[in-house]
């Protein structure tokens, strides 16, 4: 995907975020974040959204720390997380495609880095701040979902402070059931294996495996972030419960 789409991305689901938390009340609970409010949720995504356009902005080539969370509630606080996403969007959007600064994923350059982490980060909060709403949630594109996942399989758990370990190695498998048509989600497929190491991710479906977890990619974006459960599963499921107790990014 290019640097435009996810911003384009980012934008909407900033949008959408910051409508469904109006709708549900900041003080409504978080099923999909048990420990949240609402408050908690917009406060959160806002500082994020400021802490990763000043990287943008201000060229910070090494770490950063945020600007702390803010003290605000009722009708401020989507105030000021729209003031803050408009920010993070425009940013994004006007910075020279070679700006410098620190990123922490692989990625094409550090504004591609940026603008794909900033737009997931915002849908998975979307669906948060959805879930304390209640009613249908937004729809998540299947290009974008797998995107999401190879970004989550590939990247955040290639870090070697991915907790996802286990004595004994074990083979996990990631399938998108979605049906031909949309090219990009159709048969994605892939393949995590599991040890006293970070977890080793690739795409395809090589070998046996212990676990698989299936279903249509959008779905299996959100579980595997442990917004849902897994849509199927079939095989050895302490595998999949491995990834629920310790997939946490932090």
């Amino acid at each position: 995907m290019e640097t435009a789409e996810y911003v384009a991305i980012l934008d909407q689901e900033g949008r959408l975020l910051a409508a469904a938390a109006e709708e549900a009340g900041t003080g409504a609970k978080v099923p999909t974040c048990p420990e949240w409010q609402v408050a908690d949720l917009v406060r959160h995504t806002g500082m994020v959204h400021r802490w990763a356009a000043a990287f943008v902005a201000e060229g910070h080539t090494s770490y950063h720390p945020d600007g702390g969370l803010p003290d605000l509630d009722g009708a401020e606080l989507p105030a000021w997380f729209r003031e803050g996403h408009g920010q993070l969007v425009e940013t994004l959007r006007s910075a020279p495609p070679d700006v410098q600064c620190w990123h922490f994923l692989p990625a094409p350059s550090p504004l591609a880095f940026w603008a794909r982490r900033q737009a997931h980060e915002t849908t998975v909060h979307r669906f948060d701040a959805e879930s304390a709403r209640g009613g249908a949630p937004s729809e998540i594109a299947g290009a974008f979902a797998v995107d999401g996942i190879d970004e989550l399989l590939l990247g955040f758990h290639a870090l070697a402070r991915s907790r996802v370990r286990t004595e004994k190695p074990r083979i996990l498998r990631v399938r998108a059931t979605d049906e031909a048509g949309d090219t990009n989600a159709d048969g994605a497929v892939w393949t995590v294996r599991l040890s006293q190491e970070p977890p080793a991710a690739e795409r395809g479906d090589a070998g046996d495996a212990d676990c698989e977890v299936a279903g249509p990619v959008g779905r299996l974006y959100l579980a595997l972030w442990n917004r849902l459960p897994f849509p199927a599963l079939t095989g050895d499921a302490s595998v999949a419960e491995l990834w629920r107790e310790k997939s946490a990014v932090i």
